[in-house]
């Protein structure tokens, strides 16, 4: 059974000697390995249960370490760095040969972002290998926001979890690409597009993969509770059953319900991000035959929040 708090010394002798520890960032937990050990990857996604095709994001804690496992990080690739590093951007590159294969499920770009989470930055700063580090959970379940999530779900299958707390922003980070020198989103996250447009202008944003993605977390079906899952209208969710729980974004159910969450009263969609995954969870641990939900509206985060609930009911 995994140890629990918040012992830097100790994740880092875990994470030395080859297992895997879980770390805290601003956006879920991850589930760490040395990165440059191809022993340790394949850990996480044994751990993981989690397909060698989808590749994992490596994290550092400067970007002047960058340059020791990645080229050509120049032009508005440095501009998003700067603007929004540490933080929710994770930045795809392309990768130097220490970077084992695996990692990237044999793509010749990386996944790098710097989290903004003290005690992590502290831990990589320690570290002498950066960290691959995917959302500390079973392969396409919601991805955990607290250690109590890592501790439910890994706790039997790793030593170590460095509780942080809280995730503050609660979905995975903005992975950012240059298509022929053009800033693409590949997965929609915890930095919203208009953020990121402010820095570099105009980005195209890539659909999801149902297969062989070319980034992490593209897959279509992913982040989803064990319950039958279904994005719903207004009108059904007023008339869903009593063994059905539901999830709106501000507006409660006229109708009284016991099982019923709202991810944001106030209307905001950052707040309502910050819930999402918790929410999820415990609405998948009560005593109902599904969870039905609506979208939130399409700005800001609210993208990234529709583009989770939309894989969760995997559409």
């Amino acid at each position: 059974m995994a140890t629990t708090g918040n012992d830097i010394a100790a994740a880092k002798q875990f994470l030395v000697k080859g297992d895997l520890v879980a770390i805290p960032t601003e956006t879920v937990y991850g589930l760490a390995g040395n990165a440059l050990s191809e022993k340790s990857v394949l850990s996480i996604f044994e751990t993981k249960n989690r397909p060698s095709f989808d590749p994992l994001i490596v994290h550092t804690d400067s970007a002047e370490k960058l340059s020791d496992f990645v080229f050509d990080f120049e032009g508005p690739a440095k501009e998003l760095a700067a603007a929004f590093w540490p933080g929710p951007l994770t930045l795809l590159l392309p990768k130097r040969d220490v970077i084992p294969d695996l990692v990237t499920s044999g793509l010749d770009h990386v996944a790098v972002r710097i989290p903004d989470h003290a005690l992590t930055l502290e831990l990589l700063c320690q570290l002498e290998f950066p960290l691959a580090a995917p959302s500390a959970n079973p392969f396409g379940y919601i991805s955990p926001t607290k250690a109590s999530h890592v501790e439910a779900q890994l706790g039997e299958k790793i030593p170590y979890i460095l509780d942080g707390g809280e995730c503050k922003v609660g979905i995975e980070s903005t992975i950012v690409g240059f298509v022929d020198g053009v800033p693409t989103i590949y997965r929609l996250g915890g930095l919203s597009v208009e953020d990121i447009e402010n820095v570099v202008g105009k980005v195209n944003v890539l659909p999801h993969s149902s297969s062989n993605p070319q980034a992490p977390g593209m897959l279509k079906s992913h982040y989803a509770p064990r319950k039958p899952f279904f994005l719903k209208s207004r009108e059904e969710l007023e008339n869903a059953g009593d063994d059905i729980a539901v999830m709106v974004f501000q507006k409660p159910l006229n109708k009284f319900r016991h099982h019923q969450k709202v991810l944001s009263a106030a209307g905001d969609v950052k707040e309502a991000a910050h819930n999402l995954f918790t929410f999820l969870r415990e609405l998948d641990l009560l005593p109902v035959s599904e969870i039905w939900t609506e979208y939130v509206p399409a700005k800001g985060l609210g993208l990234a929040i529709n583009d989770r609930l939309r894989r969760a009911a995997a559409l």
